[in-house]
């Protein structure tokens, strides 16, 4: 295994999405086009399964130099007021291309640091978006904690409004390897938010875990999970950590190349973590997701109906996915569309009248089928092209590009189905490569994508 992880150790997409944002095509989108796909969506899916929401919260107090997502650190807390204005004038400007209430069948709240924002001004945001929506009768909201200043006011708060899954960010809790990430938050602060959480009637309480930090080692991992476990969170997310410093405004530094663990050595990292894990109860959920067998993100895997959207693993899939907030990306599974970056540039547009998108993708048939294809390998290991619907053009090429992958017994292809074994889950996306087409259509470009590994 470990010559293996060497060998297919390249940089790849996480696979949020298909075609992945690099490759988006500006060229034949415009927010014209975005405005009727978002349209056409809504109306085919509104009625049937609802919507999915995602409110990007951008704001942190102080920079968490592992983070890649898209933030704005600031201790000013009167940001928070015009902000929330903002986003909702952006949905307004939504509901005014509507016909009929949406029903909100999913909604999260993402970051930048979503506990930022007191707890009453989260209640007068979530009012304000529900005063003009539907909830779906099985609706799923969550919310992501930082453990350092999420309050009891907050948990309650949000509880009060439907909210019944948290996930709270962990990453790591040796000493060492909080300062070099810029995260000192101790185990006590997590142990009190957790035990707040399931008094109050939380159902769903996720840990996110990183492996691959600097100076992380095999004993900062062992104790870290050991002490996660006793607090028997019912989703973990161990997710590798993406090493990509020459993206603006990452903040990915404080520590140096040599200080993080190597390919075998940081794949050790998550094999010592999945046997943990298995040991005690979780199940692995695709990729880099465990969760116990009660919660439903694994009963979802059971029944064959695990998502994967821009906001990660989801036991829910809805058409049409809105993207509220600066840098916030949309899906209206016939386009992408993304926020202008700016909180600045997105909260004038939104007073202008103006939807804020700058750039998205209009799928084309192909790119649809590939999005299928990868998403059945991402979610349940394995696709199938035997329904002429699903017929990959030039699919000798993408199969020949799996030779090694399956010589390697990495992957096991049939006439008309492909299955990803078990031992080899950790290589899924060095798979669903050979699938992207866009990848191998455009020159390759140096500093795209983090490891694959």
């Amino acid at each position: 295994m470990a010559s293996l992880i060497q060998k297919y150790n390249v940089p790849g997409p996480r696979y949020t999405s298909y075609p992945t944002v690099p490759f988006w095509d500006d060229t034949t989108f415009s927010k014209k086009k975005w405005i009727s796909s978002f349209q056409k969506s809504f109306k085919e899916s509104n009625q049937t399964e609802g919507i999915s929401l995602y409110i990007h919260l951008p704001f942190c107090e102080s920079l968490c130099t592992f983070c890649a997502c898209h933030k704005h650190i600031t201790k000013r807390h009167d940001v928070e007021e015009i902000y929330i204005q903002s986003v909702l004038k952006e949905w307004e400007l939504y509901l005014n291309l509507l016909d009929e209430k949406p029903i909100i069948k999913e909604l999260h709240l993402g970051g930048g640091t979503p506990t930022f924002f007191s707890a009453e001004n989260l209640h007068f945001l979530l009012n304000g978006i529900f005063k003009n929506a539907i909830k779906h009768p099985k609706a799923e909201f969550s919310f992501e904690g930082h453990p350092n200043n999420t309050t009891e006011n907050h948990l309650q708060t949000l509880f009060d409004l439907g909210f019944r899954r948290v996930s709270f960010g962990v990453q790591d809790y040796d000493d060492k390897v909080q300062k070099a990430i810029h995260r000192v938050q101790p185990f006590e602060n997590v142990e009190k938010v957790t035990h707040l959480a399931r008094k109050i009637g939380f159902t769903s309480v996720s840990h996110d875990l990183i492996f691959g930090l600097p100076f992380q080692t095999k004993e900062n991992v062992i104790e870290t999970i050991t002490k996660t476990i006793t607090l028997q969170p019912d989703r973990i997310s161990f997710y590798s950590y993406a090493h990509v410093p020459w993206i603006k405004g990452v903040g990915q530094r404080g520590f140096d190349e040599q200080d993080l663990p190597k390919d075998d050595e940081k794949r050790v990292l998550y094999e010592i973590g999945k046997e943990l894990f298995s040991d005690l109860g979780y199940e692995e959920i695709g990729m880099d997701h465990f969760a116990l067998k009660s919660d439903e993100l694994y009963i979802a895997t059971q029944n064959n109906t695990l998502h994967r959207n821009f906001m990660g693993y989801t036991a829910n899939k809805t058409q049409l996915m809105i993207g509220l907030g600066m840098s916030a990306i949309s899906d209206s599974w016939g386009a992408f569309a993304q926020n202008v970056k700016s909180v600045k540039e997105y909260q004038q547009l939104v007073f202008e009248g103006e939807i804020p998108v700058f750039r998205g993708h209009i799928l084309s048939k192909e790119d649809a089928i590939i999005r299928k294809h990868i998403l059945q390998m991402m979610c349940n290991f394995e696709t199938s092209w035997e329904d002429e619907a699903l017929k990959i053009d030039n699919l000798d090429f993408h199969l020949s590009l799996l030779k090694e992958l399956e010589e390697d017994g990495l992957v096991i292809i049939n006439e008309n189905s492909l299955t990803i074994p078990q031992h080899a889950r950790p290589f899924v996306r060095n798979i669903c490569m050979a699938f992207d087409k866009k990848l191998h259509q455009v020159a390759k470009k140096e500093n795209l994508f983090s490891k694959t590994i």
